[in-house]
């Protein structure tokens, strides 16, 4: 999650987001390369006193400034590209997870076990409960590590954006359209987002909190899940 002060990417839980933050190293190496060329000629401008008054035109020097942009601009072209494609790939998924943007909070259903759904609501944070204030919510996402997830996302209303940062997931999510992403998560833990669109007077709190844990274990979850949904069907 984002710690105060922080100024560099999350750590990542995903090889997409690992992918991303190489782009971002890769992307402004080559920045800063140009930033301290561009200053240095601008430096030699202002402290030199060379003058040619018969230099009206250079072929050579306008070939020159208008190639190496362009092989510049390839070196960043063809990274961003593949990881797009990375991005969009879809790699036979093992669970998929669908994801409904209300306002202002989110509903989940795991169509592949008995359609088990739940509302996810934010949580007050609490000193004794130890919950992290606009990030915590009452029912978190439940999912298995190393494996491919697939989520399926759409409104109700309004735009909403289900945003994972550490996952490298942001996918937006527009009422009469179901819009589909996946991601793999590879330690366990818990990992917070939030809506990232303007989505009305409440946009920011709608957290969004995902909770990696072992297959065995999340297995166990959907037994339990399953037997406690039973027990309150025959209550009512």
């Amino acid at each position: 999650m984002a710690t105060w002060s922080n100024l560099n990417y999350q750590n990542s839980a995903s090889p997409l987001m690992e992918q991303i933050i190489f782009f971002h190293d890769h992307t402004l190496i080559i920045l800063i390369m140009i930033t301290i060329l561009v200053a240095y000629l601008m430096l030699n401008l202002f402290f030199n006193n060379y003058i040619n008054r018969f230099l009206l035109e250079s072929q050579m020097i306008e070939l020159i400034w208008t190639i190496l942009p362009a092989i510049t601009l390839i070196f960043i072209a063809l990274p961003s590209l593949r990881l797009l494609y990375l991005l969009d790939e879809l790699n036979n998924p093992l669970i998929t997870l669908k994801s409904i943007g209300h306002q202002w909070y989110w509903s989940y259903e795991y169509s592949d076990f008995n359609n088990i759904e739940f509302d996810s609501y934010m949580i007050q944070s609490n000193e004794n409960l130890n919950n992290f204030r606009l990030l915590d919510v009452d029912n978190r996402i439940i999912l298995p590590m190393n494996n491919q997830i697939r989520i399926l996302v759409t409104a109700t209303d309004v735009i909403h954006s289900w945003t994972i940062p550490s996952l490298g997931v942001k996918i937006d999510a527009n009422p009469g359209r179901l819009n589909q992403t996946s991601f793999f998560i590879n330690r366990p833990g818990i990992y917070y987002g939030q809506c990232s669109e303007i989505c009305g007077a409440n946009h920011s709190f709608m957290p969004i909190v995902i909770e990696s844990i072992p297959m065995k274990n999340f297995i166990n979850w959907i037994n339990n899940y399953s037997l406690d949904d039973w027990k309150q069907v025959l209550v009512s």
